[in-house]
């Protein structure tokens, strides 16, 4: 890739964005097709990236960007439909569509359809998340899509690192696979918080907006990198780092400091610029492999063209009816044992009883509604992690011999990428309009926090000086500590106390 590419990249980024949002369409769907057209014109040279550096690039500052908005209390509460999707379904899809490769395409062996299944097996939700308040998404949907982003990309990696082991003949089992997945995982976390720790401290003692978002800006790069360097999960570690220092900082009172909200202002207009440019990036990314992937397998001796696209058309259509299949058949069963919980507490005192003194913290969210499972059933587009995979396979396995499949399960992956983005990414918006979810309730639930945190800012002001701004920070963080406002409430009046601190030279 030569810096004219790129820049041709941004400049038509920005124009086909212009565009697409005056006419209501998604502008990263369009550019994939534009981009995917703009492959086949003579004389376009292949964009070519090392998969390493697509993963260390591009992955990091995305999931972190998504991560720093999420709401650590709504993670928690929605923890078994996230596992549900990041986890179960994850694995689930991988060996279907792994079994299913294996029928479509016997020449590349059972090992190398389940690398297959594999890349196939991780949705890439961080772009609808970021737009669903545009396309009418419940709170509740985007906060389980955002959490399985968070998890489901560790999980399709290692099961991913236990199918290439395979056809390298090396010896791997599940409970090895499960137990390296925990290791990685702890791992993984631990170190996104130690670089977290040590961001808070350096940070504080910078005392400059610029170096303070410079800061932050490497901090996903860091942890990924080191996680990796450790053989554990980099994503999870910028997973832990996003969530323990945005929440630290914003509601923290031990981590505010003199000029810390101009720095809080300019990391949110930065890190909107980040999400622009590699999102539009990663979009023309895919569309500009077709061509050459295409002229790739037509060079392949093994299967041909019309085999592998066949295939691929037969797994698009797998991995889309699949998800929502597992999605209605993990959360089916889910409402039936919540019924049965719910008739239990009817006729049963004693175990009323008994079920309330175990939660004492609360009463556990219900299982989603048929429209909102609908909804995240649908939500299921492979994206850039697919695609990273898939570059990653080695050319030869470690015996010498040409890696079985390569180029088709390369060819697939872009295939089923660029189609569940064209079927799924375009209609996202319609059916979360055709399902007309009534968030009336959900709108006047957050007014009504709104109101109730506007009215305890307006309790600790007590003039215009730092120290009003920094009591009114902490009324915030000590109803959230309190559980009388949700996260994602005490951020927003975060940002405006911010705002009119920052705005206050001004006015005087």
């Amino acid at each position: 890739m030569n810096g004219v590419q790129l820049l041709l990249i941004v400049g038509v980024g920005i124009a086909v964005t212009s565009v697409a949002r005056r006419h209501r369409v998604e502008p990263g769907w369009l550019i994939v097709v534009l981009a995917a057209g703009a492959s086949f014109i003579p004389g376009v040279p292949r964009l070519e990236l090392d998969s390493e550096l697509i993963l260390a690039l591009v992955i990091p500052p995305l999931l972190y960007s998504a991560t720093r908005g999420a709401s650590f209390a709504g993670f928690g509460a929605n923890l078994r439909a996230i596992t549900y999707l990041g986890v179960v379904t994850v694995v689930l899809t991988a060996g279907v569509l792994g079994w299913l490769s294996s029928l479509l395409l016997p020449s590349i062996g059972l090992a190398a359809a389940f690398v297959l299944g594999s890349v196939l097996a991780p949705p890439d939700t961080i772009t609808t998340v970021s737009h669903g308040a545009e396309i009418g998404m419940p709170r509740r949907v985007t906060s389980i899509l955002t959490g399985e982003s968070l998890v489901n990309d560790a999980t399709a990696l290692t099961l991913f690192t236990i199918a290439v082991a395979a056809v390298n003949g090396q010896h791997a089992t599940w409970y090895g696979g499960i137990g390296e997945f925990f290791r990685n995982a702890l791992v993984g976390l631990a170190i996104g918080l130690v670089f977290t720790l040590v961001a808070l401290v350096i940070r504080k003692k910078l005392g400059n907006p610029t170096l303070e978002t410079a800061l932050v800006l490497l901090l996903p790069f860091t942890a990924f990198l080191t996680a990796e360097a450790a053989h554990a999960s980099g994503i999870l570690a910028v997973v832990a780092a996003a969530f323990s220092l945005s929440i630290n900082l914003a509601l923290d009172p031990k981590h505010q400091y003199p000029g810390g909200h101009l720095t809080r202002l300019q990391e949110e207009s930065v890190w909107r610029v980040v999400d622009f440019l590699l999102e539009t990036f990663v979009f023309a990314y895919i569309g500009l492999q077709l061509r050459f992937v295409l002229e790739d397998l037509a060079d392949s001796p093994d299967t041909g063209v019309v085999k592998t696209l066949v295939a691929a058309g037969v797994l698009l259509v797998a991995a889309i009816v699949f998800r929502i299949a597992a999605v209605f058949g993990l959360f089916g069963r889910w409402t039936l044992r919540h019924r049965g919980v719910q008739r239990r507490i009817d006729r049963d005192p004693r175990f009323r009883a008994s079920l309330a003194r175990r939660r004492r913290g609360g009463e556990p969210l219900p299982p989603p509604t048929t429209k909102e499972t609908a909804l995240v059933g649908w939500t299921g587009m492979r994206g850039i992690l697919t695609l990273a995979a898939a570059a990653g396979i080695p050319e030869t396995t470690t015996a010498g011999a040409p890696f079985p499949g390569r180029s088709e399960i390369q060819a697939i992956a872009l295939i089923v990428t660029l189609g569940t983005l064209l079927i799924q990414g375009t209609t996202i918006g319609w059916l979360a309009r055709r399902l007309r979810f009534d968030l009336t309730a959900e709108r006047a639930e957050n007014h009504r926090l709104l109101t109730e945190g506007r009215r305890l800012v307006a309790e600790a002001a007590t003039g215009e000086d730092d120290a009003s701004y920094d009591a009114q920070r902490l009324a915030l963080g000590v109803a959230v500590h309190e559980r009388r406002l949700p996260e994602h409430v005490a951020r927003e009046l975060v940002e405006e106390v911010d705002l009119r601190q920052a705005a206050r030279p001004l006015a005087q």
